[in-house]
C-alpha cells in the first residue's frame, strides 16, 4: 500500500508538470516566454567522528541525496507560473518521497510592485531561498545556525501570498521589499520521550517579510529579515504516566489525557554582505524567539531564545575553482551558554571545483564543538546532547548535475 501511495503521488505531480508544459507546445499571442525547465541531482557523502549528524555518519554514509526539477512559464508580459518537484534522502528525512516544493502565480504590476499566490519561497537571510540550489555557492553546507538543512520544511516556502517589488531610493540607492502571509505544511514530529504521543500538528498562520539595501557602494547589501508563525499540537499522555506528572506538579490535578499546546515563534535576521571582485564577504545575526502556551507551564519552558550568528568569505582563484570558509555559532538558550549541549561552534574549509559548466564538485571539512544541534532523537542512539563527545569533525563530499 505504501508503495502504491508512493506512485500514486509521484504521478499526480508529473501530471501537474505537464499541464504547466502543456502551453509551450502551442505559443499563443498572449505567450512573452516560452517554458524554461531547469534541473538537478546531487549526491553526497558525510563521514563524521564521535557522533552522529544529520544521519548514521560515524561510519561514512551516502544518505545526502538531492533532485529536482522545475519549470517556469511567461503568460503575459506580466504573469508567470512555476513549479519545483523534489525529492531527498538525508539520513532520517525525506527517503525520496517526491514533493511539491514551490508552485506559484505571479502578477508583476511594475518594478514597484508584484503580487505572488501559491507555495513561494520563504525571503529569510541572504540565502534561504537559494538554499536548494547547490550551484550558487560555495559550501556543501551553508551555516547551520542560520540556515539548518534539517529545518527544510519550516524554512523554505510558506503556502499563501506575497507582496514584493523594488524601489529607486535616488542617491541612497535601491530597496527590495517582500512581505508575505499564509501558513506552513509540517510533519508530525517524533513522540519526545516514551508514553507520549504527538497529534493534530497545524500552523494557523505564518508572516514575515524582509527588506534588501542596496547603497550606491557596488556589491554591498544590508538586509533585514521577520518571520512570526504559531504552531499548535497536541501532547497525549499514556494513562500511567498521568499521576506522575501530577505528583510532582508538571500536570494539573484536573489533566485528562491529552494537553493542547500552542507554541508562537518568532525570528529575525540582521544580514550583510559584500561583494569586491571575485571575493564575497557576509555575515548574518539572528535569534528565534519561541514561547509556549498551554495549561501545563510548568513542563514546558515559557520562553526560550536562541542566538545564531556566521561570518563567511570565499574567493574564485580561477573559473574552475573557489575555496571558502566559515565560522558560525549556535546558542540554544542565550541565558544558559555553559556546557557542552548549549552551545556549537562551526568552523568550515570548503573547496568547490567547477568540473564542467554544468557540473561540479566539493569538498568541506567541519571542525565542531559543541553538541547544542544534536537532538535529534532518531540518531546517537537516543542519547542526550550533554552525554556526547564534545569535540567532533565532520568530511563532505558532493557532487551535482545541473541543467
Amino acid at each position: 500500500m505504501v508503495t502504491a501511495a508512493r506512485g500514486g503521488v509521484t504521478r499526480g505531480l508529473l501530471a501537474l508538470a505537464l499541464l504547466v508544459a502543456a502551453p509551450a507546445q502551442a505559443e499563443d499571442a498572449d505567450t512573452t516566454e516560452g517554458l524554461a525547465i531547469h534541473g538537478f541531482v546531487s549526491q553526497g557523502f558525510i563521514k563524521t567522528t564521535e557522533n552522529e549528524y544529520l544521519a548514521h555518519s560515524k561510519r561514512g554514509t551516502f544518505e545526502f541525496t538531492e533532485i529536482g526539477i522545475n519549470f517556469t512559464k511567461g503568460l503575459t508580459d506580466n504573469v508567470r507560473v512555476g513549479l519545483q518537484i523534489f525529492g531527498q534522502d538525508l539520513g532520517p528525512l525525506g527517503n525520496f518521497r517526491p514533493q511539491l516544493d514551490w508552485f506559484y502565480l505571479d502578477w508583476r504590476y511594475d518594478d514597484w510592485l508584484g503580487i505572488r499566490a501559491g507555495r513561494s519561497k520563504i525571503p529569510f537571510g541572504l540565502y534561504n531561498e537559494s538554499a536548494d540550489v547547490d550551484a550558487a555557492r560555495v559550501p556543501v553546507l551553508l551555516p547551520q545556525s542560520v540556515y539548518p538543512i534539517d529545518h527544510r520544511e519550516y524554512l523554505l516556502a510558506q503556502t499563501g501570498g506575497e507582496l514584493y517589488g523594488n524601489l529607486r531610493l535616488g542617491p541612497l540607492g535601491g530597496l527590495e521589499y517582500r512581505a508575505y502571509g499564509g501558513t506552513l505544511a509540517v510533519a508530525t514530529p517524533a513522540a519526545p520521550a516514551p508514553g507520549i504521543s504527538i497529534s493534530g500538528v497545524d500552523v494557523p498562520y505564518v508572516v514575515g517579510g524582509r527588506l534588501l539595501w542596496t547603497p550606491p557602494l557596488d556589491g554591498l547589501t544590508f538586509g533585514a529579515s521577520y518571520q512570526s508563525l504559531r504552531l499548535d499540537w497536541k501532547y497525549n499522555f499514556d494513562p500511567a504516566l498521568v499521576p506522575i506528572f501530577q505528583s510532582v506538579g508538571l500536570l494539573p490535578a484536573d489533566f485528562g489525557r491529552a494537553l493542547a499546546v500552542q507554541f508562537n515563534v518568532e525570528f529575525w535576521v540582521g544580514s550583510l554582505e559584500y561583494q569586491i571582485g571575485n571575493l564575497l564577504l557576509s555575515s548574518e545575526y539572528s535569534r528565534w524567539i519561541g514561547e509556549f502556551e498551554s495549561a501545563a507551564p510548568k513542563l514546558l519552558p515559557s520562553r526560550t531564545v536562541n542566538e545564531r550568528y556566521y561570518a563567511m568569505l570565499s574567493y574564485r582563484v580561477a573559473p574552475w575553482f573557489t575555496p571558502g570558509a566559515y565560522y558560525s555559532a549556535y546558542y540554544p538558550n542565550v541565558h544558559h551558554r555553559g556546557g557542552r549541549a548549549a552551545h556549537q561552534h562551526d568552523v568550515a574549509l570548503s573547496f568547490r571545483y567547477d568540473l564542467h559548466p554544468n557540473w561540479l564538485l566539493k569538498l568541506e571539512g567541519h571542525w565542531m564543538e559543541g553538541t547544542a544541534a544534536l537532538d535529534n532523537k532518531a540518531l546517537n542512539d537516543g542519547k542526550d546532547p550533554k552525554a556526547l563527545d564534545k569535540r567532533w569533525g565532520m568530511l563532505l563530499v558532493k557532487t551535482t548535475a545541473y541543467f
